[in-house]
């Protein structure tokens, strides 16, 4: 794969003299942001890994190159409202990159990419999940390949647990069956996106960058697989749960109604939180991202030490 990337200079620098570098994911400003919105909250994102004292990556495949930090024009393009870039999960780079075509990267692609190019610290949103059943229904097949991508990867992947349209507690056993350990950020709940406990517990809690980094050292000497640092929406941003249950139990009978199936349920449910929650939703999802990529070069500054 790698005879497909192109890593900026300053990426390639600070790998090279073994410095911070943080992945960062191009699904969020093509697919759950509008467009204005996605490109200001693409320079904060950037903005707030540096002041942690990391090198930002934001990646994306553009024209058949896995692009592993884009450049200011690389990113407007990205978030043109008229960009028309397709969702690529890992499983579709072979075929985007082999026949030129373009592409925002998923918390799957994105940590393949980041690994294929030394990254190791990925910081995002959420984490894909199991998905709950459509009203009516009593099971679902509908997993992320992010929870595939996690068993194989050895990555951090810092975020907001997953979205809280999944099925938590399905998400989690998936985790664990997969050996990817979850560290709770400060709380021993794990978060649930839009709101910052989901009712289960997670098995470890570390109160600092120092503790995080500690823990994936140690977990990287002995498997393959990544580890999830689970960090809770700021407080202050955290959605009313009342209006939360409202607009999930909404947004599922939409999927419903339209017949939504795969990798469009997600966006379509987040639409919905978007528009009926009159830009709750948008001011969460961007205060939870920058904390999350704030966290995540911390621990990359503690990994690289």
């Amino acid at each position: 794969m790698t005879d497909y990337l192109t890593v900026a200079p300053e990426v390639a620098d600070a790998l090279a003299d073994g410095n911070p570098v943080v992945a960062l994911e191009s699904t969020i400003l093509s697919h759950g942001l509008p467009p204005g919105r996605n490109l200001k909250v693409a320079a904060e994102l950037e903005a707030a890994v540096r002041g942690a004292g990391a090198v930002p990556a934001t990646i994306a495949v553009l024209d058949g190159r896995a692009v592993i930090g884009l450049s200011p024009a690389e990113l407007e393009r990205v978030c043109a409202e008229d960009a028309g870039l397709d969702k690529l999960s890992w499983r579709d780079l072979g075929p985007a990159l082999a026949l030129g075509g373009s592409g925002a990267t998923t918390v799957a692609s994105t940590s393949a990419l980041a690994h294929a190019a030394g990254i190791g610290v990925f910081g995002t949103g959420g984490l894909g999940g199991v998905h709950l059943p459509l009203p009516g229904a009593s099971t679902t097949w509908d997993v992320s390949a992010d929870l595939g991508a996690l068993s194989r990867l050895p990555v951090l992947v810092v975020c907001s647990g997953v979205k809280s349209i999944l099925d938590i507690a399905a998400t989690l056993e998936v985790l664990e069956t997969n050996s990817v350990p979850v560290l709770g950020y400060r709380t021993g709940e794990f978060p649930a996106f839009y709101r910052r406990s989901s009712g289960y517990e997670v098995n470890w809690r570390v109160d600092d960058a120092a503790q995080a980094a500690a823990a994936v050292a140690a977990h990287r000497r002995l498997t393959g697989s990544a580890v999830l640092l689970a960090n809770p929406i700021p407080a202050e941003f955290e959605m009313d749960a009342a209006l939360h249950d409202r607009l999930l139990a909404e947004g599922l009978e939409l999927l419903r109604e339209r017949e939504v199936l795969g990798s469009d349920v997600t966006p379509v449910l987040l639409e919905h939180f978007h528009t009926a929650s009159g830009g709750v939703s948008l001011d969460a999802n961007e205060a939870l991202v920058v904390s999350n990529v704030r966290l995540a070069a911390e621990v990359a500054v503690e990994l690289s030490a």
